[in-house]
């Protein structure tokens, strides 16, 4: 299974410094990522090696923002502070989970400050809100060179992840072995107040940095 990105909450009035200050411990430059409209939220991207990316996401003052599940848990996790909302796994058909689950996809789209509008499909966040170690699926809707982990800086990467939850579930959430659920990044299994997203190690050219 391959992790598409990582997303960090922040209070809207928080935003530009959390994204300050983790870009600074990266060693890299966060982008205007631009507003999500279905789900009135709003973010900035930090585009990684391998294929991913780490977005830093705030609610908006939106009716989007009570109404779609994102936003509501962008919202929720706001209030607790903010920090790791969740992980998002990329899968080419989202046909076999809307099977598996019983629902559809719901369709996202965000629009960017050069007008470009990426578009993709998702499901799983109703899910994410029950149980937030639990991953949700995206599929993109876009050329591989409008992904936004394109434009990344040599030589950053998420390296390892920790986790807490149930690995079992998790595993059979995905289809795949909790001991190596993700390709070409290991996950933790770690004890925490609240099950989650605990913590991202990512490779820099001057060590690797831990944010949790």
């Amino acid at each position: 299974m391959r992790l598409d990105h990582v997303s960090y909450v922040a209070d809207t009035n928080q935003l530009a410094d959390v994204v300050q200050r983790l870009g600074s411990t990266v060693g890299a430059a966060f982008s205007d990522g631009g507003l999500h409209p279905r789900f009135g939220t709003r973010n900035f991207v930090l585009p990684l090696g391998g294929g991913t990316y780490v977005e830093v996401v705030a609610a908006l003052d939106h009716p989007a923002a009570d109404k779609a599940p994102f936003g509501r848990a962008v919202k929720q996790r706001a209030e607790l502070g903010g920090g790791w909302l969740g992980w998002v796994v990329a899968v080419d058909d989202l046909a076999p989970v809307e099977r598996r689950l019983g629902r559809p996809a719901v369709p996202g789209n965000r629009h960017r400050p050069d007008g470009t509008d990426l578009r993709w499909r998702q499901i799983g966040v109703n899910d994410l809100i029950d149980d937030p170690s639990l991953p949700f699926f995206i599929q993109w809707l876009v050329d591989a060179d409008e992904h936004p982990s394109c434009g990344s800086k040599p030589g950053i990467r998420i390296d390892r992840m920790e986790i807490a939850g149930e690995p079992d579930a998790i595993s059979a959430w995905l289809g795949e072995p909790a001991d190596d659920p993700l390709d070409g990044i290991a996950v933790d299994w770690v004890n925490a107040d609240r099950p989650g997203l605990v913590a991202v190690h990512l490779a820099t050219p001057h060590g690797t940095v831990r944010i949790d």
